[in-house]
């Protein structure tokens, strides 16, 4: 039972120097201490670290769209000269709730670094992990994203202080006469 109870205590303390840092390090008996400072004579100290930035942005998310990110993060490779296809390709990972990374193409250097990553020379091109699609093509997409896990349709949300709008009175909506 004082296992338990020291283990419960030592989360709790860990989970509390989480935010400044918690180090690992060995004295000169090679006993193993953790803390938020290492002592000076400390031999082979180490900088933990826990959980991960997309935990904390993801942690709203279903279950099964946390893993399906966590095993295959999306990203949306856009041109600024890619319009109605870029939008699209946009529109259906939106409308699928699905969290996703979106670059834009800009400079030379971003435009060959992106043929070499993807093996692809235009836009929109999304990676499901690391399979590179080229070109929108709905069916396709989809496809893929349900293969690796990801949900048909955004979870329902309800949103917060909706109120609806007022209408304007009618004679505040007639044009105005020129004189």
């Amino acid at each position: 039972m004082k296992t338990k109870l020291l283990c419960a205590a030592l989360l709790l303390v860990v989970a509390g120097a989480q935010a400044e840092g918690l180090y690992r390090w060995v004295d000169k008996d090679g006993k193993v201490h953790y803390g938020d400072v290492p002592a000076e004579e400390a031999a082979k100290v180490e900088k933990k670290k826990f959980g991960v930035d997309h935990e904390v942005a993801n942690a709203g998310l279903p279950y099964e769209t946390r893993r399906a990110v966590e095993r295959f993060p999306v990203t949306l490779y856009v041109a600024e000269n890619c319009a109605e296809p870029c939008r699209q390709a946009r529109d259906l990972l939106n409308k699928r709730g699905i969290p996703f990374t979106e670059k834009t193409l800009g400079t030379q250097k971003e435009i060959d670094e992106f043929k070499r990553i993807t093996g692809s020379d235009s836009t929109p091109t999304l990676t499901v992990g690391k399979r590179h699609i080229k070109g929108f093509e709905a069916e396709q997409w989809n496809g893929e994203l349900s293969s690796a896990g990801y949900p048909k349709l955004a979870p329902y949300r309800p949103q917060a202080n909706t109120k609806p709008v007022a209408k304007k009175p009618a004679a505040e909506n007639k044009p105005v006469a020129a004189p």
